[in-house]
């Protein structure tokens, strides 16, 4: 469909109404057509993402070095250049608790990593000193009993990893059984030991609450069964279930986060509006300043870990980095403080007294809530 080149004496496909521009003063409609040629609509995309990023520009740099600049923009009604206060913070929640997750399971398999090597490196030697075969057998177990504790702290890959370090073991032991002139193991005998998954062959007492509907009761004894099945199953069961278990505690204590994050920010807001309460402002402008609060957090929680990250991989490769990345994480580690008692002066527009004991007595509430939300998405996590 061909595009108008002039829109004079046109009327809203939507409405009727006489058009005066591109867009409908009484509707919003726009007057271009959406049936347009592939190549157009490619060009609309690309136009799309750029004028994203343009705004990222304008919003990220200014949301971390000039505290109070965009929430002041706000109140003067400069607004079109930046990234809305509510979409900024909850993409930066996203994307930093999405990247923590990440860090978290490779940190997990990290560490599985570097005992499964410890377990295997000395097994020639260790077998060697055995002088019999109940020794074999004891040193056998002793080595799979290690990579089961540690098993359970991996992710999903750890598990056959953990497989092919017990054939090996496996396989040393029986060698070293064949030079005792001992019969070989079977395959069987790497089979996981320990504690075995004792089933909850009773259900949970049902919770009643008497002023809560029954449906919430139900809900509550869902979620404590899931919960003590979960950890039940994370301490006692075997490497295959104690694995699952513990991918879905990660997993949901880490889907909760954000959502809890989401809560604590207009009960931030109302601290901001009980401790400024003969500023007269409305709450919607506390709510601004706790949205773009919480922004400038998860910005620098995400720098944080971006820049352990790449401590953590250039340090092998040159040493001498470690020096200037642990000074840029000391001020990043400061910043965060300053930054928000910085934020809240320029805003609020008080003495420096007043604002330091209003900010120490705020943060100091706000911990205590942070806690408790924290508390309470790590239990609906677990019981995920």
């Amino acid at each position: 469909m061909m595009e108008p080149t002039t829109i004079e004496g046109l009327h809203c496909a939507n409405c009727g109404e006489l058009l005066k521009g591109e867009f409908c003063h009484h509707c919003g409609q726009s007057v271009h057509s959406v049936l347009k040629p592939v190549h157009h609509t490619a060009e609309e995309i690309v136009e799309t993402v750029l004028h994203v990023d343009s705004r990222i520009l304008h919003t990220l740099p200014a949301l971390f070095l000039k505290p109070g600049f965009l929430t002041l923009e706000y109140f003067a009604g400069r607004r079109v250049r930046y990234i809305a206060p509510f979409r900024l913070m909850f993409v930066l929640c996203l994307l930093t608790f999405f990247v923590l997750h990440l860090v978290t399971n490779e940190k997990i398999s990290r560490t599985f990593e570097q005992r499964q090597t410890t377990v295997l490196l000395d097994h020639g030697q260790a077998f060697a000193q055995a002088s019999n075969a109940d020794d074999v057998r004891s040193i056998l177990q002793n080595k799979l009993d290690a990579l089961n504790a540690v098993q359970t702290f991996g992710d999903s890959s750890t598990f056959a990893q953990a497989a092919k370090a017990k054939q090996q073991l496996l396989e040393a032991a029986n060698r070293r059984l064949a030079e005792l002139h001992a019969p070989p193991l079977p395959p069987s005998s790497v089979a996981a030991e320990g504690h075995q998954t004792s089933s909850f062959d009773h259900p949970i007492k049902p919770i009643q609450i008497g002023w809560l509907p029954g449906f919430a009761n139900q809900r509550l004894t869902s979620m404590l069964q899931h919960l003590r099945d979960n950890w039940h199953t994370y301490q006692h069961g075997d490497p295959v279930s104690s694995e699952a278990a513990k991918e879905r505690m990660i997993s949901g204590v880490f889907g909760k986060l954000p959502g809890a994050m989401l809560v604590l920010v207009p009960v931030f807001a109302l601290l901001l509006k009980l401790f400024y309460l003969f500023k007269r402002r409305l709450y919607m402008e506390h709510l601004i300043v706790a949205l773009h609060s919480h922004a400038f957090l998860f910005l620098w929680l995400l720098l944080c870990t971006l820049l352990a990250l790449l401590a953590g991989w250039l340090e092998p490769h040159a040493a001498w980095t470690a020096y200037p990345f642990n000074w840029l994480e000391r001020i990043l580690v400061l910043w965060a403080p300053v930054y928000l008692l910085l934020m809240q002066k320029r805003i609020y527009r008080q003495g420096w007294l007043m604002t330091v004991v209003k900010y120490w007595f705020i943060g100091w509430l706000y911990f205590w809530l942070l806690l408790v939300v924290l508390l309470v998405a790590g239990a609906l996590g677990i019981a995920h």
